[in-house]
């Protein structure tokens, strides 16, 4: 396709994107899967107009993935419930750590066991496929700043959170298959890419957001008048979070929605909202009566959310096309949709179950969230990561195919029952048993 080709098409999906926004909301499809079909009909299955290869173009692709994960990360940090809460957190917690270590061991085991792959590829295909996505879950994801949602939160902060706990395995991947110093007895990777890679991020993303907060209030507080530019200091925290963390040899992506949370954190603490009796932001109400409002207070949180969710749009409408794109006859694989439907049916809901016993958000909630463990633009990213971290191509190209069949069938099963499952077995602030 021609360079005009490219820019009518895009432009014309956000045109019905924009128009339509509410009306494709209320089908039982996400529009990714809109995306998806569109490129799947171009791309080489089909029409074959253009063609795109995640293995050749993984250098172009890693950074477009990395760009539009960070905005998710950090959009879905600033929309988490305030105040903090360790036991409220904990259930997403354990999905970003137990489920994801179980999750990487039943995939790896596949990889090697099915599809024979080396122990390091193997894991490293697990770390690739683990994480839940922060681009494409958004249907099932906290809605907007103060969604107290039980479900909706647990599986926001697990899309969080797992996109950094991943990294560990992606680096025990790459040393045991000779890309990666693991040190004597795996300790280098023990002490540096689990432990200060993942306390250093979290701990330089809350420095970071609580910093800005802190200044933000103060602008606002001396200069009342003072026009603050959201939008650019929330590019800038992620920018600047983001690049100290790598700087210092740790998680960037932990750090981005750490700064995300700390920022929302530190800022509604300062204006000193009143909370209930569960901890959760008290709405104030006027003297009529009248609906209870959100306490009103200028922050850069929200207001650099709105913009923040515009990129999202744009940047899961390009990665999905590409993905389109990517798809070719070699997937008609029988060996990889039986991965694919492995991943989806079998290591999810027993990774989810495993990890949730016990953790108090009800039955239902578990049983949902043990489903909805989509698959996206993160592992794309993490794939690409690990091409250009000198992948053998063969290896490499194994990896792709295996990679794309999860993400296709993931768009289109979790696409489809989104809406029906939640509409019948999920209504909006469900009450649940609260673990905080």
């Amino acid at each position: 396709m021609e360079n005009y080709q490219w820019f009518m098409l895009l432009g014309g999906l956000m045109l019905v994107r924009g128009l339509w926004g509410q009306t494709i909301a209320r089908l039982p499809f996400t529009s990714a899967m809109i995306y998806l079909a569109i490129g799947l009909l171009l791309g080489p299955l089909a029409l074959g107009l253009f063609a795109f290869d995640p293995l050749r173009e993984a250098k172009v692709l890693e950074p477009i993935a990395e760009v539009a994960v960070l905005i998710s990360l950090f959009s879905a940090g600033i929309k988490m419930p305030v105040p903090f809460s360790l036991k409220r957190w904990m259930p997403a917690i354990r999905l970003a750590w137990l489920a994801m270590f179980l999750s990487v061991s039943l995939i790896a085991g596949f990889g090697w066991l099915v599809l024979g792959l080396p122990v390091g590829a193997a894991i490293l295909l697990g770390a690739v496929l683990a994480p839940t996505d922060p681009v494409l879950a958004t249907d099932v994801q906290v809605r907007h700043a103060g969604d107290n949602d039980p479900l909706r939160f647990t599986l926001t902060c697990e899309a969080g959170l797992n996109d950094g706990s991943a990294f560990p395995f992606i680096m025990l991947g790459l040393g045991l298959l000779g890309l990666h110093e693991l040190g004597a007895m795996g300790s280098r990777w023990l002490l540096v890419d689990v432990a200060w890679a993942t306390l250093g991020g979290l701990g330089v993303g809350a420095a970071c957001g609580a910093l800005l907060a802190w200044a933000g209030g103060a602008v606002h507080k001396r200069f009342a008048k003072h026009e603050v530019l959201d939008d650019l200091l929330g590019l800038g925290l992620i920018a600047l979070s983001y690049g100290i963390a790598l700087s210092i040899h740790t998680y960037g992506f932990l750090a981005v929605f750490a700064a995300g949370v700390a920022l929302r954190q530190t800022e509604l603490r300062l204006i000193q909202a009143p909370t209930n009796r569960e901890g959760l932001l008290e709405p104030k109400t006027d003297e009529a009566h009248a609906p209870a409002v959100v306490p009103e207070a200028p922050t850069v949180s929200g207001g650099a959310l709105v913009f923040k969710e515009h990129l999202e749009r744009l940047s899961e409408l390009t990665l999905v096309l590409l993905l389109g794109g990517a798809a070719s006859w070699f997937l008609l694989d029988w060996k990889l949709w039986a991965f694919a439907l492995f991943v989806f049916f079998l290591v999810r809901p027993v990774s989810v179950l495993a990890s949730m016993v016990g953790a108090g958000i009800g039955a239902r909630a578990t049983a949902i969230s043990a489903w909805f463990g989509v698959r996206g633009i993160g592992s794309i990213y993490y794939l690409t990561y690990a091409i250009n971290h000198g992948l053998p191509d063969p290896l490499a190209r194994d990896l792709v195919n295996a990679t794309l069949a999860v993400i296709i069938g993931s768009i289109f099963l979790h696409g489809t029952s989104v809406t029906p499952l939640l509409n019948r077995f999920w209504r909006p602030n469900q009450s649940s048993p609260s673990p905080g």
